[in-house]
């Protein structure tokens, strides 16, 4: 009866958000003699994490995806003939990142693992250059997608194994938010239950990661624009993904105003014969994110999806201009190739075009810009369309040697 009568010494409660220590006070609860340990290491990030997404998404301003692995900018640079080497890739971000005025419109540029720690040709990192524009710097960080086991080869996202150590080397390096993209489809009986949830998951699983490691994610839940499928088949889709994807990150318990979410735009299959305007684009995505996801999200930063850089503008234009429909979230673009064919085809690789593929990227960026404030006049962007049918990104290097060593295999038969 003696020990019982000893009062137990309290357990160390460091780590217990204030949130929990408040629910477990109303409920009489003291997590001291409950010995809880409820240690979130995203705690200690919060404040940036959030501070982090909302000048990202702050109005005026967007993100550059500049991110293409090895084989995808190699696609790109076949288009234009220019080789895929080391240097041709850094000296084309090189004249991105070194725009004058791109930090008018551009508030975080998300990278390549390779670009990371290149530099400009004068010697300065480029994520010290961004950081001096106020351009806050992003990194890839999923691994590309495999085939998911008993579907009609849907997909799966890789990357989670090893993502912690590797989100702490990229914070070291300067990076302060990541990406992640997760692909689906539409089609017979597609996107299947377990296509989503796997990819919600793991979505979530990566966003948890990220933010235990100081990097505010970029959710990116993709819904392919491929098929004959109508727009109204392509809310549906939409909203049993985000809505899927918004109940995972509430269950990993993500800092949701630490966290961007980077969808599809709600739009007609390729393929489909009914075409829609910009007006009813933007009506259907501002619904369907209306009816999945949370105000706490401080931001929605669009994909262009394959669409031609005047469409991927008017379309984001058009959302900011929707009324009628709860908007509790800065609408911005996340755009790759809808930023940056045209500056490509200025470019060609050559020195001399440097200063004028500047200035076409920067009337894309500034386009892009007015876009999220509602106020694009258009007119600026080309009309061609970008879509690239089953779009993946040919991530690794090892794959691309590999098939680069194939071509030349055949060449060698034929000859």
């Amino acid at each position: 009866f003696f020990f019982l009568m000893i009062r137990r010494p309290p357990r160390s409660t460091q780590g217990v958000s204030s949130a929990a220590s408040d629910v477990y006070k109303r409920q009489g609860i003291n997590a001291e003699y409950m010995g809880i340990h409820m240690i979130n290491p995203k705690e200690k990030f919060r404040e940036e994490l959030m501070a982090t997404a909302k000048a990202i998404v702050r109005p005026g301003f967007g993100i550059l995806a500049a991110d293409e692995s090895t084989g995808t900018i190699g696609k790109r640079f076949d288009k234009i003939k220019v080789e895929n080497n080391l240097e041709n890739r850094r000296a084309y971000r090189e004249l991105l990142f070194t725009t004058p005025d791109v930090e008018k419109y551009i508030s975080g540029v998300i990278m390549y693992e390779e670009t990371l720690d290149q530099k400009t040709a004068s010697g300065k990192l480029f994520t010290e250059l961004l950081k001096e524009k106020g351009i806050i710097t992003g990194i890839k960080v999923d691994k590309g997608t495999v085939i998911l086991a008993g579907t009609m080869e849907e997909t799966a996202t890789t990357g989670i194994d090893g993502l912690g150590d590797r989100c702490k080397k990229y914070y070291s390096m300067g990076a302060r938010f990541a990406k992640w993209r997760a692909v689906l489809k539409i089609g017979a009986g597609m996107p299947s239950p377990m296509s989503v949830a796997e990819n919600a998951f793991n979505l979530a699983r990566y966003a948890s990661i990220c933010q235990d490691n100081g990097l505010c994610p970029i959710v990116e839940p993709e819904i392919l624009c491929d098929g004959t499928h109508t727009i109204e088949e392509c809310a549906r889709a939409s909203e049993l993904v985000f809505a899927a994807v918004m109940k995972a990150l509430q269950d990993q318990k993500i800092i949701l105003e630490g966290m961007l979410l980077k969808p599809n735009m709600v739009t007609p299959g390729s393929e489909c014969p009914v075409k829609k305007t910009a007006q009813e684009i933007a009506w259907l995505t501002v619904l369907t994110l209306s009816r999945t996801m949370v105000p706490a999200v401080p931001g929605i930063v669009f994909l262009s999806g394959g669409q031609s850089e005047e469409l991927a503008t008017l379309n984001l234009n058009a959302m900011n201009q929707v009324t009628g429909l709860p908007r509790p979230w800065g609408l911005s673009f996340s755009y790759g190739r809808a930023l940056q064919d045209s500056c490509l085809k200025a470019w060609l690789g050559k020195p001399e075009n440097v200063e004028h593929a500047q200035e076409v990227f920067l009337i894309r960026c500034k386009a892009n810009g007015e876009a999220t404030l509602g106020k694009y006049a258009g007119g600026t962007g080309s009309t061609e369309s970008l879509h690239v049918k089953s779009y993946v990104y040919q991530d690794s290097m090892i794959n691309y040697f590999h098939k680069m060593k194939k071509k030349k295999k055949k060449k060698k038969k034929k000859k």
